[in-house]
């Protein structure tokens, strides 16, 4: 039954608004004190703060880097070597990226054949039988060939002897402190264009009022040049708050953000970028697992006798991924009247907020909801039950006068 009368309220009872004027101070306040805010909501956040009279679009970006320096080294292996761009940035050419190798771990005059493995638990040795013919895990140099040989002549030392390219890459002791010291004070120009589609609107970051003499001889600085599209290694990597001496010798991964935010109903010379600086790969000496960056790669060689050998190099370095990323804004009649309507409409909380409190939680609460709800009846069954009251009440007919007229 319950159910019954829940439905027949729902398909045939109709719900309306009724004004009610409270003269009440406090429900008064609470009212025009809730309008302020949600008039200062849309007003300060959603237009001034947020733009919410403009069209927005994202940042569409390409980016070229070009890397300058040189630096002088002088060591035993390699004797005095010049290294230029040319030998310290690998791939020549990434997307969005550029590697600059600060530390390097050599391993010269590589040949196929056979030779001790390097020392471990899992590769030394005692007899023969300690070495599996074949046997190759994923730290292997090389295939065993089954031999158990000593691992130089300067140790008692033996480990299993090894089909590879010998010597065999030693890298326990990597070079402290970075090979490539110098490698701060070399520079890189960043050239970044970007595009928003939306509003066809494109410019890069080297701004009209660079001249190619004043490029030739800016470094950034955030104070002096923040328009500087040239960066010394050394301040990006300080300006993450990082060391660069101690980053150089494991490596490591720096962001060189590029923020595009530009307001189009501005001039077009107030569209300026912004750059800032952070380290991404984590740094945690609580975590000191695989630390840095690097990788390997070999330069290969054959001599007049068709020997073929190769230099194998594990190179360490900092790798700068450039970032872009950014919004663009312009004054459009649409999200202007959506952002008007939707301010309007939250002017309705006032009311729901007020009627709240003056519904349940003011003292007189039973007298406002009697003047706030008035139930009315069906008015055709109203008319229905007034017709039969009405009938019931009047006088029967005089049958005798009618009977004497006919």
């Amino acid at each position: 039954m319950v159910s019954c009368g829940a439905l027949h309220s729902f398909l045939f009872e109709y719900d309306t608004p009724r004004i009610v004027l409270i003269r009440s101070r406090k429900v008064g306040l609470i009212n025009r004190a809730v309008q302020l805010a949600i008039l200062a909501y849309v007003i300060g956040w959603v237009f001034v703060w947020e733009k919410g009279y403009q069209e927005t679009d994202s940042v569409v970006s390409s980016v070229t880097t070009k890397v300058k320096g040189v630096t002088l080294t002088n060591t035993s292996t390699l004797g005095a070597r010049i290294w230029d761009v040319a030998d310290y940035v690998i791939p020549p050419q990434e997307e969005n990226a550029v590697f600059v190798m600060t530390n390097v771990i050599l391993t010269l005059n590589q040949r196929q054949g056979h030779c001790p493995e390097l020392p471990d638990d899992k590769t030394e040795c005692k007899v023969k039988n300690d070495c599996v013919p074949g046997y190759v895990s994923t730290h292997s140099s090389g295939i065993q060939t089954g031999e158990c040989v000593p691992y130089n002549s300067s140790s008692s030392i033996k480990t299993c002897e090894v089909f590879a390219w010998c010597p065999v890459e030693d890298d326990n002791h990597i070079p402290k402190p970075a090979f490539l010291q110098e490698a701060e004070n070399f520079t890189i120009l960043v050239k970044n264009n970007i595009w928003y589609p939306k509003f066809n609107f494109s410019k890069r970051n080297i701004l009209p009022d660079i001249n190619s003499t004043y490029l030739k001889n800016c470094i950034y600085d955030s104070e002096t040049d923040p328009f500087c599209p040239i960066f010394r290694l050394g301040k990006i990597v300080q300006a993450a708050g990082q060391d660069f001496q101690e980053m150089a010798v494991e490596g490591g991964v720096m962001a060189l953000q590029i923020n595009w935010d530009c307001n189009l109903d501005r001039a077009a010379s107030h569209c300026v970028p912004k750059y800032s600086f952070r380290r991404l790969d984590n740094k945690d000496s609580a975590h000191t697992v695989s630390p840095g960056y690097n990788f390997r790669f070999a330069k290969y060689y054959k001599d007049s006798n068709g020997t073929e050998s190769r230099t194998l190099v594990k190179a360490y370095g900092i790798r700068f991924d450039i970032i872009v990323f950014g919004k663009a804004g312009k004054f459009d009649v649409i999200p202007t009247m959506i952002n008007i309507g939707s301010g309007l409409a939250l002017f309705g909380v006032a009311t729901v907020l007020c009627d709240i409190v003056v519904l349940y939680f003011m003292k007189k609460k039973y007298y406002y909801r009697e003047k706030k709800y008035k139930y009315v009846e069906d008015y055709d069954l109203v008319s229905i039950s007034e017709g039969r009251v009405k009938a019931k009440l009047l006088p029967p007919p005089n049958l005798e006068r009618f009977r004497k007229r006919m």
